[in-house]
């Protein structure tokens, strides 16, 4: 017994030339709530940030996404095709967005915007951290309505057939992803907010949390066929995942020993 993958249209609407798919809309999705939300938590903190530091801080933040999960994506995951064929990094329409990638984009457009605003990189990492979960999580069910990134073979009742992996059962690792990157993660970082703590500590609980949870579901997520390592059970992913765990355990150390 196992369950069949709905019948998703990846296009949601398309009007003449423009052609509008549900794995965008979740991206936009994930980053208007995310700024609603931030908005929310500014005008509740006793500090300077305005809606309209938060606005521009979250829109450097969301181009840091765009661009650094491309070209993490090809850089981490097709450096062969890469290297045969630079212009492939243009090549957005075909698919392909790393976290990792998005996550090195983003430490950029925080850096940026700390000096700009003559804050401190810690201060300003600590605000967004919180957040990044549920953009994090409305990815991961444009994945899902995708067909994409499926997991790997299993006879769990809740196995699903994925269209485009053929018949074989597999695990929904994306609602895994979902569940753990998105809820869960969001959760624990709001409920930490709310705990005294140092400067440095929320953000490195993020870089933690998320590695820890990213390398659990890489057990149950397909690697991928031309970048699987010792016998296709260390993947790409936790290799990227480890130094986030080792870097955020130092980082909330080194907080609270400061």
């Amino acid at each position: 017994m196992s369950l069949i993958f709905p019948q998703i249209d990846p296009i949601l609407i398309t009007i003449g030339p423009i052609v509008i798919r549900w794995y965008a809309l979740m991206y936009l999705v994930g980053f208007t709530f995310t700024l609603w939300l931030a908005k929310r938590h500014a005008d509740k903190l006793d500090n300077d940030w305005t809606r309209d530091q938060v606005s521009d801080l979250l829109f450097a933040c969301f181009l840091g996404v765009i661009f650094g999960g491309r070209i993490g994506y090809v850089l981490f995951y097709q450096l062969d095709t890469f290297l045969a064929n630079p212009l492939f990094l243009f090549k957005i329409w075909t698919g392909g967005m790393s976290f990792h990638g998005g996550l090195l984009g983003v430490i950029i457009a925080i850096a940026w915007y700390a000096f700009r605003t003559k804050r401190t990189f810690y201060i300003v990492a600590d605000f967004v951290a919180p957040f990044v979960p549920f953009g994090l999580g409305a990815g991961r069910l444009g994945n899902f309505m995708n067909g994409e990134l499926w997991g790997r073979v299993t006879d769990v009742p809740w196995g699903m057939i994925f269209p485009m992996s053929g018949l074989l059962v597999r695990h929904p690792s994306q609602l895994y992803e979902f569940m753990l990157e998105g809820v869960v993660l969001f959760f624990i970082l709001n409920w930490f907010i709310h705990k005294p703590r140092p400067v440095g500590a929320i953000s490195g609980l993020f870089l933690t949390g998320y590695g820890v949870l990213r390398c659990i579901v890489e057990f149950y997520r397909e690697p991928d066929a031309h970048l699987g390592l010792f016998g296709d059970w260390i993947s790409m992913g936790q290799i990227l995942s480890l130094p986030m765990i080792i870097f955020g355990v130092g980082q909330i150390f080194w907080a609270y020993r400061r």
